[in-house]
């Protein structure tokens, strides 16, 4: 079966298509500045469209035009379409054969990822139209996280306000999470239910996770993607009142601190240059003060977080880097090891810095009580999987 993985943003759409069960990746890319005057289609790395792109109608009808174009005979042969939904809340704890139920329930959870649900069921609608032959599916970021015990998921706030409004941690990145996961329990050569583990999922947006017996117990992220570690343009974690303090002092709106909080804040604000990693760790070795600052509270925070998972699992098979700045950032990965050797984690640095870009890699010193993994993520492979899974009733 071909299986169509969709992950739709407001303004743009990757896509991949895979040959299941293998895997086997068939074609991939991207529809960019939907809703602008000059969008553009890029098919496995050639431009194959560039002009107007007003609505993800038109996005999609693109992509379907570049896959019959020697992906796909016709649109017959594309069994299923797995779509990427940012927020499942507490109602999708797993993947779902999507119908106009679980079309409803995506929709009603809109108020907790405004920026993110709203273009996914737009990804799922165009799709559910264009490829009525295909059986459609929805893989929610939060539903790997759903397994948090509720000590782990209550802000301590009054009850209430969970039981008439659901707030509450949720946690994302969970399908990174839980195919690293798959991966490092392979690479120990155990069952998933056989190993504890913290995986970093680092990138512009970055969570940690504590993983006990396979299952997620812990996750940096919260209600939203804002909590927990320093991101590219996030700030993580922060004293709660400051955001009333900005609007008291600085005479700031609500939007305007959530704007601030969200895209101005991080990397970027802590360095004044960047939010890209590789351009920080360049600039602090020529002596950029700003970027310096940035990449120490990044690996503060992580190592903080990584520490605080440790002791919540009181046992650690492995810790795990994946996404862009985890799977490429030597200088990361070596400066959250350094001083965790009380833990058992302990890493070779010729290994680490010889680890190569899109390996599966053992980093760890051989002394090391703990497994230090780099494991390329693939959040479309597990999608996939997922989608292969449901549309076939495995």
């Amino acid at each position: 079966m071909k299986v169509l993985v969709l992950n739709c943003g407001s303004s743009s759409i990757k896509y991949q298509v895979l040959a299941m069960p293998g895997g086997e990746r068939l074609a991939r890319g991207l529809v960019q500045r939907i809703g602008e005057a000059e969008g553009s289609v890029v098919h496995d790395g050639e431009t194959r469209f560039s002009g107007p792109v007003p609505d993800h109608s038109r996005a999609l009808e693109l992509v379907i035009e570049a896959l019959l174009d020697g992906v796909v005979a016709d649109l017959g042969e594309i069994g299923a379409v797995g779509h990427r939904v940012v927020h499942g809340g507490e109602r999708f704890a797993s993947t779902v054969r999507i119908d106009d139920a679980v079309v409803e329930a995506i929709r009603a959870h809109v108020d907790l990822a405004p920026l993110h649900n709203p273009p996914n069921l737009l990804g799922i609608e165009v799709a559910r139209r264009l490829l009525p032959g295909a059986v459609q599916v929805a893989v929610f970021d939060t539903a790997f996280h759903q397994t948090m015990p509720e000590r782990a998921w209550r802000y301590a706030l009054p009850d209430d306000l969970y039981r008439k409004h659901k707030i509450r941690r949720y946690g994302f990145h969970g399908t990174s999470h839980r195919y690293v996961t798959l991966r490092a329990a392979a690479l120990l050569g155990r069952e998933p239910e056989q190993v504890n583990l913290v995986t970093c999922h680092l990138g512009n947006g970055s969570s940690v996770a504590a993983i006990e017996g396979g299952r997620s117990v812990d996750t940096s992220m919260g209600m939203t993607p804002l909590e927990g570690l320093v991101m590219g343009t996030r700030c993580g974690d922060l004293d709660p009142a400051l955001p009333l303090h900005l609007q008291r002092v600085a005479g700031l709106s609500p939007d305007e601190v959530d704007h601030l909080l969200n895209k101005r804040s991080g990397l970027l604000g802590l360095s004044g240059l960047s939010n890209d990693m590789r351009e920080l760790e360049r600039a602090a070795a020529e002596g950029h003060a700003g970027a310096r600052r940035a990449l120490d509270a990044f690996v503060y925070r992580l190592k903080k977080y990584v520490g605080a998972y440790v002791a919540a699992l009181g046992h650690l098979d492995a810790l795990v880097f994946t996404g862009g700045i985890g799977e490429n950032s030597v200088a990361v990965r070596e400066g959250v090891c350094t001083g965790l050797e009380m833990m058992g984690i302990s890493l070779d640095p010729e290994a680490n810095r010889r680890a190569e870009p899109g390996a599966e890699v053992d980093v760890s010193d051989p002394s090391s009580w703990v497994r230090v993994f780099v494991i390329p993520t693939d959040e479309e492979k597990m999608i996939a999987l997922d989608t292969y899974a449901v549309a076939t009733g495995g």
